[in-house]
């Protein structure tokens, strides 16, 4: 079944209040476009747990803090029409600029401290950005359920905190990362690097399992991450931004793995940022 594509939020709302009239319960996932397995993996967990999933896509400008990499940001709309139409989903929602951001508009969401580390100070802007586009597509999808991946772990907590806050009722639910074999997180940004720099993008996930079986062992953060930076800009990166241990829930940096945390890191390769985090269970 071919979903619609809406642009209208008119459209948009009367067809989801009739799913509710219906008892259906309503999944979003929220992207860019230029979607790839990551973003498929999230549409086939809202399918199975909800009557209707929307898919929405639109390019946000409030959250780039480069207008070069919005510029540069790919627009595949018919493309991932295409690649949507097997999943069966109830619509797609592309809306134009006015529907989110009509004449006048001035409001916008910051979620304090969670924004505030990591991707906040070199993204100025950026999750301002996010929590004002998402919490205008939680209301305008009515959804009862959101998906997003665990890649961009920091901006799931944000949106989770977010949705909280402002008792918009939804419950954001959080999926695990998708990977190429070589554990490369799946990215839009990929598609930038050539196959050299696709083979030094993947030495980062092997380097980060290093450090958190260090950490599983009781080793402390310092101890560890000097030399995993060494071994990431001799493997051809050209900057470690940051590499950081911090608790999983409330994004506190620790130096030991004593609770349930994450690792962070974010370098460049071929001047393409990545980020990426994974899982560090207490020593």
């Amino acid at each position: 079944m071919t979903a619609p594509i809406l642009r209208s939020l008119k459209v948009l709302r009367a067809l989801t209040t009739q799913w509710h009239r219906d008892d259906e319960t309503i999944g979003v996932v929220p992207t860019m476009g230029a979607l790839h397995a990551g973003h498929l993996s999230l549409v086939e967990t809202a399918k199975k747990e909800c009557d209707q999933v929307v898919v929405t896509i639109f390019v946000n400008p409030t959250q780039f803090n480069n207008p070069e990499d919005l510029d540069r940001y790919p627009r595949t709309e018919a493309e991932d029409a295409n690649i949507l139409e097997p999943y069966g989903i109830g619509a797609i929602y592309v809306p134009e600029a006015k529907e989110i951001y009509p004449d006048g508009f001035s409001t916008t969401v910051s979620v304090a401290g969670l924004a505030d580390m990591m991707e906040g100070p070199g993204r100025p802007g950026h999750f301002e950005g996010v929590a004002t586009v998402v919490a205008k597509l939680f209301l305008q999808t009515q959804a009862d359920k959101a998906y997003f991946g665990e890649k961009d772990y920091q901006q799931l907590l944000v949106v989770r905190r977010m949705a909280r806050d402002l008792d918009i009722p939804v419950q954001v639910i959080g999926c695990e990362t998708v990977r190429e074999p070589s554990g490369l997180a799946l990215s839009s940004r990929n598609a930038r690097l050539s196959t050299a720099g696709i083979e030094v993008a993947s030495k980062k996930y092997q380097v980060m399992q290093h450090v958190s079986e260090g950490l599983r062992t009781g080793q402390a953060m310092d101890s560890l991450v000097e030399q995993a930076q060494s071994v990431l800009l001799d493997e051809g990166f050209t900057e470690i931004e940051y590499m950081e241990l911090r608790c999983a829930e409330t994004l506190e940096l620790l130096t030991h793995a004593e609770r349930p945390a994450r690792l962070f890191v974010a370098a460049w390769v071929e001047g393409v940022r990545l980020i990426d985090n994974i899982p560090v269970l207490p020593a």
